[in-house]
């Protein structure tokens, strides 16, 4: 029977007809797998970002011991495919380091790292030495950055994995973490200490409404006294229990950051071996573990016969049908052969009902593939307001999902600039005001596993015909503009 012919729905529960459709597009792209020994189990991230300037994000692939990949969008699902002689890449972030309003890719590797300055047209320059920026040769998986309050170049954390020359590795072998300031010539680098295996970091406003660098950290099993970790960037120290951070254990992937109870705050997804865990943040500065009834905990494989937990990875939420209600995707594989963990494992797919439960709908929607997913991107490729997705494979062909989507909601994509060394306005919050009420989001450089993007924030809105942008600029400075109408891209200054 048709999604679209049953009449009715549960209260609970969205209408099938209700739900997103995806396209399987993956044949426009060339055969692109994040291949490797066991240094590549970890990583295989996406960077989505706008090189060509051409109003659509292209895409950046790691790919692990084989190269990387580039894909110019080009338009409507057509990509140009460029090979990126890189190797040992187990992700990238998109960032403007140089201030020169270029975006610019922060490349994590098993070795040195690199810094690829965008040149403009989807051509780039090994720029590490010349911004002073130090590669290091450590098995790097996780990245975070920020401008400090008038700082004209940002502060990037690396978080790296397990010291490869740790003879008495890879248990209780972590290696440490680096953090790189801006200083008068190029950036001064510094070890954070101790390090758990961050597989992401995420630079953000907490519960506290404080900037604070959280890290997800794997193997806390291996390492003796491991945890998650939050790092108060202002205070520059780690967050105990005497400041309401509870220690928390996972075997941690990916970081999705985004208010979806609706109480100003951002909640926080976590990946994890074995258990996937909703934080909602709480009115005094807290966390709370959502509870299960909330139906997000995507703990075991959804369809099939394989009982055994679930290992995810990248996690995002986006509105995929614009109804105005933030839902989650989270990729999911396990790590290679791990007997005690589920090998049919497909991706998840998790829509928010209007009473703020999720109820799974990647079959439905054609997304639940079950290779052994890791990065990914919930990204509007061709412009038309729908929210598709990219995956990354390990050992099998990336994904590539049109959102089709038939009488979805209406939207606004919202893109800002500013001037100054923060151009793209990192650290900003925007929010969207409606008949409906307000939702927000953070600009960010982290979280996800692997990859990030940069490009507008994509509000679903429903059936608003009108609304209201407050921007809170890194700077202190609030901008509002008026929007009569619907289903566009807005880009926003301080001045207008």
């Amino acid at each position: 029977m048709k999604a679209a012919s049953l009449p009715l729905c549960l209260a609970a529960l969205p209408c099938l007809a209700d739900m997103p459709t995806f396209e399987d597009v993956s044949h426009k792209i060339p055969q692109h797998h994040y291949a490797g020994g066991w240094e590549y189990f970890v990583g295989g991230g996406v960077a989505a970002f706008d090189c060509s300037d051409n109003g659509l994000p292209d895409l950046f692939l790691a790919g692990g011991a084989g190269p990387s990949l580039l894909l110019r969008n080009k338009g409507e699902m057509e990509f140009s495919p460029e090979d990126v002689p890189l190797t040992g890449v187990t992700g990238a972030y998109p960032l403007d380091i140089d201030g020169d309003g270029v975006l610019d890719l922060f490349v994590l590797r098993v070795g040195p790292n690199i810094v690829l300055r965008g040149l403009g047209d989807c051509a780039f320059e090994d720029a590490t030495e010349a911004l002073g920026i130090e590669a290091g040769q450590g098995w790097s998986t996780a990245f975070s950055a920020w401008w400090d309050q008038g700082a004209d170049r940002p502060t990037l954390f690396v978080g790296n994995y397990v010291d490869r020359d740790d003879p008495e590795g890879p248990f209780f072998a972590c290696d440490d973490n680096q953090l790189m300031r801006p200083a008068a010539q190029g950036y001064l680098s510094a070890p954070m200490t101790p390090g758990f295996c961050p597989l992401s970091a995420l630079a953000a406003r907490d519960a506290r409404g404080r900037m604070t660098l959280r890290l997800s950290n794997d193997r806390h099993y291996y390492v003796r006294g491991g945890y998650e970790q939050m790092w108060d960037i202002a205070d520059a120290r780690y967050l105990g229990p005497e400041d309401g951070w509870q220690e928390q254990m996972l075997w941690g992937m990916g970081i999705a950051s985004r208010d979806i109870t609706g109480n100003g705050l951002a909640d926080v997804y976590l990946t994890s071996m074995a258990d996937q865990l909703l934080q909602l943040a709480q009115g005094d500065g807290t966390y709370r573990t959502a509870p299960f009834e909330m139906g997000h905990t995507a703990h075991r494989p959804f369809t099939g016969d394989d009982g055994r937990p679930s290992t995810g990875w990248h996690a995002q939420w986006g509105d995929m049908t614009n109804n105005g209600r933030a839902d989650l995707f989270v990729a999911k594989g396990n790590v290679d052969q791990m007997p005690d963990l589920a090998m049919y494992d497909p991706n998840n797919l998790l829509l928010q009902g209007a009473d703020g439960r999720f109820t799974e709908a990647a079959h439905h929607a054609g997304v639940a593939d079950p290779a052994r997913s890791r990065g990914a991107a919930l990204v509007d490729l061709t412009g038309d307001g729908r929210l598709d997705l990219v995956v990354v494979n390990r050992r099998a062909p990336a994904r590539l999902y049109r959102n089709v989507t038939k009488d979805t909601g209406n939207w606004l994509a919202v893109d800002l600039r500013m001037e100054g060394g923060n151009r793209f306005a990192i650290g900003a919050r925007v929010t969207v005001e409606t008949e409906q009420g307000g939702q927000w989001q953070e600009i960010s450089v982290g979280g996800g596993h692997a990859g990030g993007q940069a490009g507008p924030l994509h509000f679903g809105l429903g059936q608003a015909g009108d609304a209201v942008i407050v921007v809170d600029w890194p700077d202190g400075r609030q901008s509002r503009r008026e929007i009569d109408r619907m289903n566009q891209r807005v880009l926003l200054t301080p001045d207008g």
